[in-house]
């Protein structure tokens, strides 16, 4: 073996030692008998499968202040900011933020990333730049990319055939956003048109789906019944749902047994949910955070994500999957050691199971040698503390290393 990983602390708590070989994992087992040309024990530090970024936006990453700050704090102010700083956009702006970046997450633990591009410009530079970043990274960090009508596929004349240039270009997924649409109708339809576009196309489907605090936003019932019509669902991804935390409970109720049917997947992103919802509110200011909680209670896929770092929408963000996770634990009241635990599935787990990686993701012999080791001895513990991630295997080889703060007392 190329290498032997001692003394591992896996999530379940197990401990095991962990063998990497020409870019895979061959073994997994207590007190390994074998030998390798480099071992390195880790005195029970947990080893995890790598964190999965499930939703970001990579062509406005580290923008903030460009050409002006969101004063207001709310969604619509970062559109209208992001429209007119995309008229600057340039290939080579795209590709050095996104870099820069992905590089921030990877030292982070995070290997695995679905970034939406927006593709209501007619040039396409930020979907042509990452696609080239995709490719660009592929040695050491899995990117997709979702081709994302901001300004909506009826916005503007020339919208719907952007799209359709974006997915003959390679996008892995057709993006939408109904709620943003002109009307409610043409919201409806575009999510129509998306679910024939993913079916045509053989693409992933991930909408920004009813993000807004309008109780009246109901884009969520139209996805999940066209995933249950079309069979598409574990392939299907309803970002953000924010207006499911205003929706009355009857209508929430009723809503939640037409999801189970549908098996689709939910992206919630707290850190900017709770940033750009419930700015009209006075007070009782709303949370503005889907209900991950319940749906994690019914047995639905829920995954988590930045959304944003330093850009129009969200001036904050350092990349850390552990940051959005904590924000999750406590904005959505899930602080019971099982909940925990879910939060850990979240940024993990159920990423990969929202990316659609299969047999790429996890801590099992056989598969890619993708792994994290962080300065904790539990998921528990790496939350609680946002524990730094000191290690990052990338396809069997050591990426990054990180040293933890040392604190010494005078």
């Amino acid at each position: 073996m190329e290498l032997i990983l001692r003394d591992c602390r896996l999530p379940s708590g197990e401990a095991v030692d962990i063998g990497l070989d020409q870019g895979i994992i061959c073994a997994l087992a207590p007190q390994l008998v074998a030998s390798a040309h480099q071992e390195l024990n880790l005195g029970g530090k947990l080893v995890s499968a790598p964190f999965v970024e499930s939703h970001i936006h990579l062509d406005s990453a580290l923008t903030a202040g460009q050409p002006r700050w969101n004063q207001s704090g709310t969604l619509f102010e970062g559109i209208e900011i992001w429209r007119d700083r995309k008229q600057s956009l340039t290939l080579d702006d795209v590709k050095e933020r996104a870099i820069a970046t992905l590089k921030l997450q990877a030292q982070q633990g995070v290997l695995f990333v679905r970034s939406h591009a927006d593709v209501s410009e007619p040039n396409l530079v930020a979907l042509q730049a990452l696609l080239e970043v995709r490719d660009a990274v592929r040695d050491w960090i899995t990117v997709q990319v979702v081709a994302f009508p901001q300004d909506g596929l009826y916005g503007s004349p020339g919208n719907l055939e952007l799209m359709e240039k974006a997915l003959n270009l390679g996008a892995d997924a057709v993006g939408g956003i109904p709620h943003y649409e002109m009307t409610r109708e043409d919201g409806v339809q575009s999510v129509h048109h998306i679910f024939e576009l993913a079916q045509r196309y053989d693409r992933l489907i991930d909408i920004h789906c009813d993000e807004i605090d309008d109780d009246q936003s109901r884009f969520l019932e139209v996805v999940a019944a066209n995933a249950v019509r079309s069979g598409l669902g574990a392939r299907v991804t309803a970002s953000h749902t924010t207006a499911f935390a205003s929706y009355n409970n009857a209508y929430a109720f009723k809503l939640m047994g037409l999801l189970g049917r549908s098996n689709i997947n939910f992206i919630a992103n707290p850190l900017i949910n709770i940033t750009l919802q419930g700015r009209t509110d006075t007070y009782p200011k709303r949370r503005g955070v889907t209900r991950v909680k319940e749906l994690w209670q019914q047995g639905l896929n829920v995954s988590l994500g930045h959304d944003c770092v330093q850009d129009p929408w969200y001036s904050l963000g350092d990349g850390s999957m552990l940051g959005v996770a904590a924000m999750a634990i406590h904005v959505c009241q899930m602080t019971g050691q099982d909940e925990i635990a879910a939060c850990y599935d979240m940024i993990t787990a159920n990423g990969a199971k929202t990316l659609a990686l299969g047999d790429a993701y996890g801590l099992e012999v056989g598969k890619p040698a993708n792994l994290i080791v962080l300065d904790a001895t539990s998921p528990y513990d790496a939350l609680r503390r946002t524990a730094t991630v000191t290690h990052v295997f990338s396809r069997g080889k050591l990426l990054v290393e990180t040293r933890p703060a040392a604190v010494r007392w005078a």
